[in-house]
C-alpha cells in the first residue's frame, strides 16, 4: 500500500476535498473509462476495499495513478513530468513526491528551519558548490519545491548568468529573466508561476550577459532582492560554481544564509574547502553543507 493511501485514512474528514471522487478525477484525466470506474466500484464492494486498493488489484490504475487522484482530492498538486507545461525528469519533487528521495529533501527542508535562528532571517537562501555538476541546479529546484508544497510562497532564482539550467528543468523560456531584471529591461512580469495550485515562482536567468559579476554587484540587485523579500516567503537562489568565478561569492554576500552542496565521489576536497574557507573570511552565513549523489 502506497504512503499516500495511508495519508488518506490518517487526515481529518475536514483536510480532504470530497467534491469529486477518486474515479472521477481519473476519467477527467483520461485514466480510467466510466465503464472501468463502475467495474472497480462492484469489486471494491464485494471485497471491502478502498477505490484505489481494488483498482491496483485488478491492475486497472497504477500507484501513481491513484496517487494522483488523491493528491488532487487534498488539493495537492503534482505537476506533469516532460512535455508541454511539465517539468524535467529531475524535478522529482513535483511529479513523485512520495518517493524516497523526496523525503530526504523534506528532512534537509525541517533542518533548515531549525538552523535558522528567527523568522525574519528566513528570506532568501543560496545554494553553493564548489564546481559544475555537483547537483546544485537539482537541490535548488526541488528544494523550493518541497518548500511549495508546504504552504510558502516561494521565488526560486536562477543566479547562474554563465550556465543557466532552471529554465530547462521547469520548461521556461529563458529570452527574459533575471540578466533583464538588473538591467532595467524587464520587471516582475519575468517572474513564472509554475502551477495554479502551487506557490512556486521561478525567475530564470535570462539573456547571458558579459557582464554578470558587475550586475549581481551593483546597488540594483539589493533592491531587487529586497522587493521580492518583500513579496515572498523565501527566496531560494541557484548560484554558479565557486571555482569558476566570484559570482557565487558576490551572490551569497547580498543573502541571508547559504548551503554548501559537495557530490559523493565527485567534488574535490581541495576546493570545497577552498570555497567554504572563501565564505567564512567574507562572512557569509554558511547555515549547513548537504553531501550529495546526484549532478546536474
Amino acid at each position: 500500500m502506497s504512503k499516500t493511501l495511508v495519508l488518506e485514512n490518517s487526515l481529518p474528514e475536514f483536510t480532504k476535498d470530497r467534491s469529486r471522487a477518486i474515479g472521477a478525477i481519473l476519467v477527467e484525466l483520461g485514466r480510467l473509462s466510466p465503464l472501468e470506474v463502475e467495474k472497480i466500484q462492484q469489486f471494491a464492494s464485494k471485497q471491502n476495499l478502498r477505490f484505489g486498493d481494488a483498482a491496483l488489484k485488478l491492475q486497472l490504475l497504477t500507484e501513481d495513478d491513484v496517487n494522483l487522484a488523491v493528491a488532487q482530492q487534498f488539493k495537492y498538486p503534482i505537476l506533469r513530468k516532460g512535455g508541454e507545461g511539465g517539468v524535467s525528469d529531475e524535478v522529482i519533487a513535483a511529479y513523485q513526491p512520495q518517493s524516497v528521495a523526496v523525503e530526504a529533501l523534506r528532512v534537509l527542508r525541517s533542518q533548515l528551519g531549525l538552523r535558522w535562528n528567527t523568522p525574519n532571517e528566513r528570506k532568501s537562501l543560496v545554494i553553493l558548490s564548489s564546481d559544475r555538476g555537483d547537483g546544485r541546479s537539482w537541490l535548488a529546484a526541488n528544494l523550493a519545491t518541497v518548500f511549495a508544497q508546504m504552504g510558502d510562497r516561494v521565488l526560486l532564482i536562477d543566479g547562474d548568468m554563465r550556465h543557466p539550467r532552471q529554465h530547462e528543468l521547469f520548461k521556461l523560456n529563458n529570452s527574459v529573466g533575471l540578466s533583464a531584471l538588473l538591467t532595467g529591461r524587464a520587471g516582475k512580469e519575468a517572474v513564472v508561476r509554475i502551477h495554479p495550485q502551487l506557490r512556486l515562482f521561478v525567475l530564470p536567468a535570462g539573456f547571458l550577459p558579459p557582464n554578470p559579476q558587475e550586475l549581481l554587484g551593483r546597488e540594483v540587485f539589493d533592491l531587487v532582492l529586497k522587493m521580492f523579500a518583500s513579496q515572498y516567503d523565501l527566496v531560494i537562489f541557484d548560484a554558479p560554481a565557486t571555482s569558476e568565478a566570484a559570482d557565487a561569492q558576490i551572490l551569497a554576500s547580498r543573502v541571508d544564509a547559504g548551503v554548501m552542496l559537495v557530490r559523493r565521489n565527485y567534488s574535490r576536497a581541495a576546493q570545497v574547502k577552498s570555497a567554504m574557507q572563501n565564505m567564512a573570511e567574507s562572512g557569509i552565513h554558511v547555515i549547513g553543507s548537504v553531501i550529495n549523489e546526484y549532478g546536474s
